[in-house]
């Protein structure tokens, strides 16, 4: 199976979950979404990711996100975990997460790894736009805790992007300055950002958000 390239059609697919079947194309709707993969159930750095995610349901909330866990685990595995999730992370997990015991969604998503593991899949994010394509892909070991906050900033960036012609910089976070995109003449811009543009060098425009 070919790697899922940004700008790629997210491949859909129909499988069990915790919260019952799901459609991923018509589930996501007009919605964003992420999918990500866990190795398996009762892990311990996982159990802290599904806790953190359900603590930050009103954050992707607001930004029209739609949120789908997996494993290759069964659907008896999955709510037996749940059930320790909110114990042991004082919250309730409030979204699915995929039975994938067949590996076929691994396999369609390209999780499967075999020089890290022949059988569990790799911890892998999938942001997906709601225009169901690719907009951003990110393996992690499994020594090492996903963190929330960044997915939060890189939707942001996303987001804002993908409807004004501008980029994000390094360490960017929602209200601060933007890049104006380089495909823009400089007086251009001053009539598109009314709020002023600064010309660092030619190629290196700074404009405030747009969209605040």
């Amino acid at each position: 199976m070919a790697a899922i390239r940004l700008g790629d059609i997210a491949p859909n697919f129909t499988a069990q979950s915790s919260e019952g079947e799901i459609d991923f194309h018509k589930w996501l709707g007009n919605s964003w979404g992420i999918l990500f993969s866990h190795p398996a159930d009762y892990t311990p750095v996982c159990t802290t990711e599904l806790g953190t995610v359900a603590k930050y349901t009103e954050e992707f909330n607001k930004r029209n996100v739609k949120v789908v866990a997996l494993s290759v685990d069964g659907l008896e595995s999955h709510l037996g975990w749940i059930k320790d999730i909110n114990e042991t992370q004082d919250t309730t997990v409030n979204f699915p997460i995929i039975a994938d015991e067949d590996r076929k969604v691994s396999e369609l998503y390209d999780m499967i790894h075999p020089n890290a593991d022949s059988k569990l899949t790799v911890r892998s994010v999938f942001v997906i736009g709601d225009d169901k394509k690719v907009k951003l892909t990110i393996t992690y070991p499994a020594s090492t805790g996903r963190n929330f906050d960044e997915l939060l900033r890189v939707i942001d960036s996303l987001q804002l992007t993908a409807y004004h012609k501008v980029a994000t910089p390094a360490n960017w976070n929602h209200g601060e300055d933007v890049v104006v995109s380089p495909a823009i003449p400089t007086d251009k811009a001053k009539e598109i950002f009314t709020k002023g543009v600064e010309e660092v060098k030619p190629y290196l425009r700074m404009t405030p958000q747009p969209n605040l």
